[in-house]
């Protein structure tokens, strides 16, 4: 794979020297960062002859009461490491490990499969890249420390192999909530390209309400992609893209089987770092396949007994395409958990909302059963469009709950 196409400014490549800087000015020295614990007790405590060697309980209930929280203690969640305490960015670690820049590369991660990555060098070529246990021990609340689309600095092994040593701030972070912890889909993207199908499956509004809160979040452009628009009547789905544009909305309608409204998409990703997401089923793949027909990348029929889309991609992956830039295809999913926003934040993130927030009565109001609310009188005199503020409440209740 290319790390790079010729006529573009934006490659797979990192950041140039001369680009980073103010990443390595900084004096590295001895800090004391946070670590979660990486060993955790037995399963049984003690074998039959060991309990039966014990001559009294009493006596070591004892000894556990003169255990000591020191550096070397089971309960220490904190090591000394050579690095700095800087900004991180959205990298989320907190702490920027010393790496040896002489023996190091810098490479982009171009997708993560399990506990491996695959990694392109400056030079573009590939490599097998495992993670350094220091940096999967630190105190995080990411799922993996490790995402599609990091710039990293790698230490090369034999046979395209490494090992990734640290991880460079982050810009343009698309995450969501997985069960408490942040599930990172992919970094340093300029754009989301939020693609749903006009049928097969079914359209769902509220979830791209939850990706456009998200990219809104996460300082990304939101590009709203109608596809299989030729399986409806156009003018059935006007109402539904007049609410999106008189936003300010970008919406493509477009067609990865017959072809309408791809040369727009084209233009549209071409010389940007775009990622992709969407359900399963709404056709990413087919509509790269048509932009950039040289992925050739993998597609799966909608389920004929559920309508609902089967999973084909099974993990981010970076792909750059002829017209410059790169895009991110991402995994299809069927629900979309917001992460790091609260219920009192979501009405903020809502375009059509905020105009009316500061007129409600009541400075704290939820917009969900107050009386003088100016968001639901706005409702019901057809101000706001009825779907967006269901949108709303069930973002604002079912996350709270």
């Amino acid at each position: 794979m290319p790390a790079s196409h010729s006529g573009t400014h934006l490659s797979l490549a990192p950041p140039a020297k001369a680009e980073r800087t103010n990443l390595l000015a900084k004096p590295k020295k001895k800090i004391r960062a946070d670590f979660r614990k990486n060993r955790s007790e037995r399963a049984r405590s003690d074998t039959w002859t060991q309990r039966f060697s014990v001559p009294d309980p009493q006596d070591e209930d004892e000894g556990k009461r003169d255990e000591r929280i020191s550096g070397k203690g089971d309960l220490a969640r904190r090591r000394t490491v050579i690095g700095d305490l800087t900004d991180c960015g959205e990298s989320g670690l907190g702490v920027r490990l010393d790496v040896d820049e002489t023996v190091c590369r810098l490479g982009r991660v171009l997708s993560v499969h399990g506990l491996s990555s695959t990694v392109a060098a400056d030079d573009g070529t590939l490599h097998r890249c495992t993670t350094r246990r220091l940096l999967k021990t630190l105190s995080t609340d990411q799922r993996h420390v490790v995402a599609a689309g990091d710039c990293v600095w790698f230490r090369p092994g034999g046979a395209g192999e490494g090992v990734i040593e640290r991880v460079e701030p982050r810009r343009g972070v698309l995450a969501r909530d997985s069960r408490g912890r942040r599930h990172i889909l992919v970094t340093n993207v300029d754009q989301v390209l939020i693609v749903a199908s006009a049928a097969e499956p079914t359209l769902k509004p509220n979830l791209i309400d939850r990706f456009l809160v998200t990219a809104h979040q996460a300082g990304l452009r939101p590009l709203i992609t109608i596809n299989k628009v030729d399986l409806i009547d156009l003018a059935n789905l006007m109402p539904f893209v007049g609410v999106y544009s008189q936003l300010g909305y970008s919406v493509l309608l477009v067609s990865a089987q017959t072809g309408l409204g791809i040369d727009r998409l084209r233009r549209e990703l071409a010389g940007k770092a775009s990622v992709v997401a969407g359900q399963s089923g709404v056709g990413k793949s087919s509509l790269l396949n048509a932009v950039d027909p040289s992925l050739q990348l993998a597609v799966r029929s909608v389920s004929a007994n559920n309508q609902k889309g089967r999973h084909t991609t099974t993990t981010a992956q970076l792909w750059p395409l002829a017209s410059g830039g790169y895009v991110v295809d991402t995994p299809g999913i069927r629900q979309f958990q917001l992460w790091d926003i609260i219920p009192a934040e979501v009405a903020g993130y809502f375009r059509d909302l905020r105009p009316f927030v500061h007129r409600c009565r009541y400075p704290n109001c939820t917009h969900t059963h107050e009386s003088d609310c100016a968001v639901k009188n706005a409702v019901a005199d057809g101000r706001l469009d009825a779907r967006r503020y269901e949108s709303y409440c069930n973002l604002f209740l079912g996350d709270a709950a």
